[in-house]
């Protein structure tokens, strides 16, 4: 990101306002499952791990994909949950997300990241994609 010099005579800048809390069952919540596998890949990946951005995307079998990666501060107009590390969601997303938990399952059986979503009414096999 470029820095902007500013002239002496401009007021200085006011600090960004936090975005307002979500009501309870409008937030995204993660496991500390999760939170500890996020730990091991972003040290994997040499990332510190402040956030994580978590959406959809239009794909998949199921007409929507889930998206998960790493990113340091919420971008213009995303919801942010959690503290450690805070989870953020764009507008879009957050209407097919809400109320979602994200989760790991490890094992002999498991998958990976899972997105618990109370919101999909038809998931695919792989459970990387889903509707609505």
């Amino acid at each position: 990101m470029e820095s902007q010099t500013l002239a002496a005579t401009s007021p200085a800048p006011s600090a960004p306002t936090p975005p307002p809390a979500a009501p309870l069952g409008a937030q995204v919540q993660i496991t500390r499952e999760a939170i500890e596998r996020l730990r091991v890949v972003s040290g994997e990946q040499g990332v510190e791990l402040t956030g994580v951005r978590v959406g959809v995307t239009g794909g998949g079998c199921s007409g929507l994909s889930y998206v998960l990666d790493f990113e340091k501060e919420p971008r213009l107009g995303d919801s942010v949950f959690g503290d450690s590390p805070k989870i953020f969601v764009d507008r879009k997303s957050l209407v097919f997300l809400r109320g979602t938990t994200l989760d790991f399952e490890g094992g002999l059986n498991g998958k990976g990241f899972v997105f618990k979503n109370p919101n999909a009414k038809d998931a695919c096999g792989c459970g990387s994609s889903f509707s609505v």
